[in-house]
């Protein structure tokens, strides 16, 4: 049984003697609405879940998942009115059921007109959460923030917020960015702290994938951030990376690839993405590389979670994904999903499904549906 290898420009030749292997998880065959002639009635997943204090229509979006004293925490975007973000924060004992434990309050001048987007981080035992700000309310000016918690609900910012912007220091944008910076995730490689954002091209129209880092012993204020893309995105849509495969499907990817995760697995980092905008439909893809830098996508370039079929809850979308890694080894691929053709209409809510590796060569592959694999 041969390895799948490739050679990386200037790191040298890996391979991936297996395929990651994405479990989607059964739905019930139970309607989420009471079955009527007004209804569309729809069988939900088993891990599905929106912030009833969200409004409108209990909206709940880009989830991030970490594991801190003894629970699990699920960090995500929620809506204050129908124009404002803020964080919602929610608890569960075996990630399938979760209890809202209110939202992250505001704070600040730079905090005042919304944050979204977490990405959580359990670092020398203190949760971190980086997250992007509205403030100034300007198509370029979101930015990544910075705080911490030794509970998990009360936070401390960094003194030197906004932290991190595709920016030089004199506030110019990058050559290849609008300078606006979302979608924040946080991951460690070696002694480095790496934080990867979402931008823009000058134009505005097409979401790219940037990245920075900082030193693990670093109090990771502004100033400790050294950028990873200084000439040009890590990851954008439809253009093959110098890894990729020559022949590749990325059409689905439209103008846009934003919300990285990352997860590592047998020394290698996997680099989950959604394509597309929202709605689009968004779907998710998935890349690998040996440094965080340079990525090769897998699956022929294809989705490795795609929209539900019509009349399922996903149906619009699969999108912004979260990957989490337990302590057990297990591995989770936690998403957002809706469907405006029902009726009534299914605002966002979020699901999940387990990763499984297998010691085989191949692409990604939806397997069967599988509960026991969460049953704990």
């Amino acid at each position: 049984m041969k390895s799948r290898c490739f050679l990386p420009r200037a790191l040298g030749v890996f391979c991936l003697p297996f395929a990651l292997i994405v479990s989607a998880i059964g739905s019930p065959a139970l309607p989420i609405h009471p079955v009527s002639s007004t209804v569309t009635p729809f069988a939900p997943p088993r891990m599905f879940y929106a912030d009833p204090a969200s409004t409108p229509n209990q909206r709940t979006k880009d989830p991030s998942v970490v594991r801190f004293r003894d629970r699990y925490w699920m960090y995500y975007s929620v809506w204050t009115d129908p124009t404002h973000t803020a964080i919602g924060i929610a608890t569960s004992e075996n990630l399938l059921d979760w209890r809202p434990q209110g939202f992250l309050p505001l704070e600040g001048s730079v905090e005042a007109d919304g944050v979204a987007a977490p990405g959580a981080l359990v670092l020398h035992g203190r949760l971190h959460l980086f997250y992007q700000s509205y403030s100034p309310r300007d198509f370029g000016g979101a930015s990544i923030l910075h705080a911490w918690s030794d509970d998990g609900i009360h936070f401390t910012r960094n003194p030197t917020n906004p932290i991190v912007r595709p920016r030089h220091p004199d506030g110019k944008p990058y050559a290849w960015s609008n300078g606006r910076a979302i979608d924040a995730e946080a991951y460690v490689i070696g002694d480095s702290l790496f934080l990867y954002y979402a931008s823009r091209d000058p134009s505005g129209r097409r979401q790219i994938i940037g990245a920075s880092r900082a030193p693990l012993v670093s109090a990771l204020r502004r100033g400790d951030w050294e950028t990873l893309s200084p000439d040009g995105p890590l990851l954008q849509p439809k253009v093959p990376t110098p890894l990729d495969p020559p022949v590749l499907d990325l059409g689905w990817e439209g103008d846009c690839i934003e919300a990285a995760s990352m997860i590592h697995h047998q020394g290698l980092h996997y680099l989950f993405y959604a394509g597309n905008y929202n709605k689009a439909p968004q779907q998710i893809g998935v890349a690998v590389s040996t440094d965080g830098i340079h990525f090769r996508r897998l699956n022929q370039g294809r989705p490795i979670l795609e929209r539900g079929q019509p009349g399922t809850w996903n149906h619009d979308e699969s999108g912004h994904p979260g990957a989490f890694l337990d302590t057990d080894g297990r591995a989770y691929l936690f998403y957002q999903g809706c469907n405006q053709r029902l009726d009534p209409p299914l605002d966002w809510h979020l699901s999940m499904v387990p990763l499984k590796w297998h010691a085989v060569p191949g692409q990604p592959d939806l397997p069967l549906p599988d509960f026991e694999a969460l049953a704990r």
